[in-house]
């Protein structure tokens, strides 16, 4: 019997998965969480074989979850699982010891097929996002450019962004434009847009 815990801040998408992977005979769900920061005590506490992660969550994002149980149940095997299929999630989540990667509309059949191989130690990668991931390279951005376009996807003017990344005016336009550059985009908005569509952001 695979022991999996659940972890996605939606509560239908989170129930839908219980429900669906709970039919199989050789799953059984043995927790559902609703933050990233709950992955690892729900994990530890229920012995689990797989942990299968939402990307975007409250907490903790499930790549840094992922990260965690590396150290904390090392056993445990992780399978992210999103609603955007995004090239730089990807990546970003193999790094993290993730070990599969698929996106939300996969078929019930295909998902619990998912889970038993990841359990089993193989990997299983959504094949159209390894292609993309493939062609479309690591991201661009320096640290601190991808902290100063993901304080200006909230909007807000060259200050506010500053204040928000302990930056003077000056260092935000340089990193802006430096952004912007890299994502061969006009407008800061447009490469904001840009970072995200790759998964450049998280």
């Amino acid at each position: 019997m695979i022991r999996l815990v659940i972890a996605d801040d939606q509560a239908l998408v989170r129930g839908a998965l219980a429900a669906l992977l709970g039919l199989e005979s050789d799953i059984e769900v043995v927790a559902e969480v609703g933050r990233g920061d709950e992955v690892g005590l729900a994990v530890v506490l229920h012995n689990a074989d797989v942990a299968l992660l939402d990307v975007e969550m409250p907490g903790m994002d499930g790549i840094a979850a992922a990260a965690e149980l590396r150290t904390t149940a090392p056993n445990c095997r992780v399978l992210m699982v999103t609603t955007f299929g995004r090239p730089g999630y990807l990546r970003r989540a193999m790094q993290a010891g993730a070990s599969g990667f698929v996106v939300k509309d996969t078929p019930a059949r295909a998902l619990a097929d998912a889970v038993r191989k990841v359990a089993a130690g193989l990997r299983v990668v959504d094949p159209t996002l390894a292609a993309e991931t493939l062609t479309s390279g690591e991201s661009p951005l320096t640290d601190r450019e991808t902290e100063v376009l993901r304080a200006a996807g909230g909007g807000g003017t060259v200050a506010d962004i500053g204040a928000a990344t302990f930056l003077s005016d000056g260092t935000v336009r340089n990193y802006l434009s430096r952004a912007m550059g890299k994502t061969g985009a006009k407008t800061r908005a447009e490469a904001v847009r840009i970072a995200e569509e790759n998964g450049w952001l998280l």
